[in-house]
């Protein structure tokens, strides 16, 4: 009767210790979980909340002149391969090409071609900005998605201009600085007041 007494003492606090340990391990577990989550959710926030909004105008204006860079590019590139082709067909001097001196319809050709290869420059330079940013482009997008309402909600009605009354920048793309936002809000309303006196 004792030795039983005794074997059920013994498997009782044995039995009780690893209910808690199991209890424990859990709870470990689980905080580690937690924590791990709240270290990914706040490292998420942080990644979303890197850029500002100095950061977006000092890669707005990086971006511009990527675009106006590879526009003078591709221009100069135009330009020299529609040259090479024109220098390499026989015109006639004497002869008129629909009814235009021949002298006319080359730099005609050659205007064009840059004017073309000009045009064709921002899709070269925002491809090379994507590469280049990619990091901070889904930040910068939607600053810039931001920044657009911004302007559409403050921007004035052109429909109101003057010669001595122009529009303030209708797109906001001078804006390249907060600095720079509180002056175009400045000046759209110097212009809706100015327009309301005229009328």
């Amino acid at each position: 009767m004792l030795s039983v007494l005794t074997k059920s003492t013994f498997i009782k606090p044995s039995l009780n210790l690893a209910i808690n340990q199991s209890t424990l391990a859990s709870r470990n577990f689980s905080t580690s979980i937690i924590r791990s989550n709240n270290k990914k959710t706040s490292s998420t926030n942080n990644t979303t909340q890197d850029l500002t909004w100095n950061g977006f105008f000092h890669l707005r204006s990086a971006q511009r002149k990527l675009n106006v860079g590879s526009s003078v590019f591709t221009a100069f590139l135009g330009c020299n391969m529609s040259w090479i082709y024109l220098s390499n067909l026989q015109i006639d001097p004497t002869q008129m090409i629909m009814g235009f001196d021949p002298l006319v319809v080359v730099s005609a050709g050659l205007i064009a071609s840059g004017a073309l290869g000009y045009l064709f420059g921002p899709l070269f330079g925002s491809q090379f900005f994507k590469l280049w940013k990619s990091k901070s482009l889904t930040q910068f997008n939607l600053k810039n998605k931001e920044f657009l309402e911004h302007i559409k909600a403050n921007r004035v009605d052109a429909s109101s201009q003057s010669f001595s009354n122009p529009v303030p920048d209708y797109y906001g793309e001078k804006i390249g600085s907060i600095k720079a936002y509180r002056q175009w809000l400045r000046d759209c309303h110097s212009y809706a007041r100015k327009a309301k006196e005229f009328l």
